[in-house]
């Protein structure tokens, strides 16, 4: 959006207070996501008054989901825009802006599904140096306790000459590692009928050279493409880090999350993973309380955490979304319950992150910098390879004057949780990405 708004000679600015224009791209998915867009909606409401503000746009899943029903409840908005509509958001401005009738043009659900290319203008809010890459929207699987596919559609691939053209042009820009982004990543190309596409397409950015390292995110774990654990190990810019989305262990959560396989798939995948792949991390999420979770299978849950000793994990509580599958069982496990769950897997698993980061002190590894550290005791902030942005932890650097984006070799000293410090390792600047 800002890149379209970018090229209509829009000028982006950081202070809602004096913005003719305010865009609010809103989550759909969960009940603690809503409300974040809802109440945001409502306060930057008031600088219509306050401030400049001339119209308010709300966009993304909430207004795809609910529609006609926001504009009802929120009489701040001047005009809602769904998931397939973006292209047209110079123009949705612009007709709010130009003293278009009230209730003219409020309502943009054209489309079901817009899928970016290389040639979509873009304007980037990130670091210079790293870079999402979304391959394909929509997803195909139907989770119980999911609702995107009902306003995200089903699963729609770019086409790989669209995504290395993007990321051909991202190297050119100064990306040196790019994180493949999707629902339902290892299903690229499905909806064509290309089982394994995604295994091409890793090759075929794997081939531009600026690039240095490749993150695969959000592989499903059922029904990966033969082969996909291969490339980890023949392809050097794959990154060994498994981001695998498990939700639960117990069989009989699983058949009522309908996910499509068994505990014992699960652990014949990470066993493969750890077999196969040298160093490789794994990152996975779980989503405890769902209906009828018994003390018993959440044991089971907690005892998986407790013997795989991923390197970290995301925990949700079970929040139940109208138009899902699981609607129908309720919502009988209480909140409290939910959220002592929860606090129990995220003890145990920073107590494994700890004993992890302490078998780290005193290992060499490769690093990328990523500037400044927010933390005043230290120079900079770094990542390995297996820290993904933004969701990981990081590597402090207590000294240097490297650039962001730069690879150097650095010594571990310290574990802090899901953080590392370290030091640089004296006129031994990486040339290349390590695998160690």
């Amino acid at each position: 959006m800002l890149g379209q708004l970018a090229r209509e000679g829009f000028d982006v600015i950081d202070d809602e207070r004096t913005a003719d224009a305010i865009i609010v791209n809103t989550c759909g998915f969960i009940d603690t996501a809503k409300e974040e867009s809802i109440n945001t909606i409502i306060e930057l409401g008031g600088l219509k008054t306050r401030g400049q503000c001339k119209a308010l746009i709300a966009t993304g899943c909430l207004t795809q989901r609910y529609q006609g029903e926001l504009l009802k409840e929120l009489p701040e908005l001047d005009a809602i825009v769904g998931v397939g509509d973006f292209p047209q958001i110079a123009e949705i401005v612009r007709g709010r802006l130009g003293g278009m009738a009230p209730d003219a043009g409020r309502e943009w659900f054209t489309h079901p599904t817009f899928l970016y290319d290389a040639d979509t203008p873009r304007r980037r809010l990130g670091p210079r140096h790293w870079a999402y890459v979304k391959i394909s929207e929509g997803c195909d699987k139907r989770c119980a306790f999911c609702a995107i596919p009902s306003f995200r559609g089903d699963l729609a691939s770019r086409t790989i000459e669209s995504i290395v053209g993007e990321a051909t042009g991202l190297a050119a820009e100064g990306v040196r590692e790019v994180n493949l982004i999707a629902q339902d990543l290892p299903a690229f190309g499905m909806d064509r009928g290309r089982k394994g596409e995604l295994i091409e397409l890793v090759r075929a950015l794997a081939a531009i050279d600026d690039l240095r390292w490749i993150r695969l995110m959000y592989l499903y774990p059922h029904k990966l493409p033969q082969g996909l654990v291969d490339l980890f190990v023949t392809e050097p810019k794959v990154v060994p880090y498994v981001e695998m989305p498990i939700q639960h262990i117990d069989d009989a959560i699983l058949r009522r999350m309908n996910r499509g396989g068994t505990s014992a798939e699960i652990h014949r995948i990470l066993d493969t993973f750890r077999e196969k792949v040298p160093g490789v991390v794994i990152r996975t999420s779980f989503i405890v309380g769902f209906p009828d979770e018994t003390e018993r299978e959440f044991d089971r849950l907690r005892r998986f955490v407790e013997d795989q000793r991923f390197d970290r994990i995301a925990v949700f509580t079970y929040s139940m979304e109208e138009g899902t599958a699981a609607e129908k069982f309720g919502d009988p496990v209480d909140a409290g319950t939910k959220a002592e769950r929860r606090q129990r897997l995220l003890d145990l698993q920073l107590e494994i992150a700890q004993q992890k980061g302490d078998e780290l002190v005193g290992a060499r590894r490769t690093v990328m910098i990523e500037g400044p550290a927010q933390d005043d005791q230290f120079a900079l902030e770094a990542r390995l390879a297996t820290q993904a942005p933004e969701i990981d932890g990081v590597v402090y650097l207590t000294e240097g004057g490297a650039e962001p984006g730069e690879f150097v070799e650095a010594e571990i000293t310290e574990a802090m949780g899901y953080d590392l410090v370290a030091t640089l390792v004296p006129s031994r600047r990486a040339l290349s990405v390590l695998r160690n």
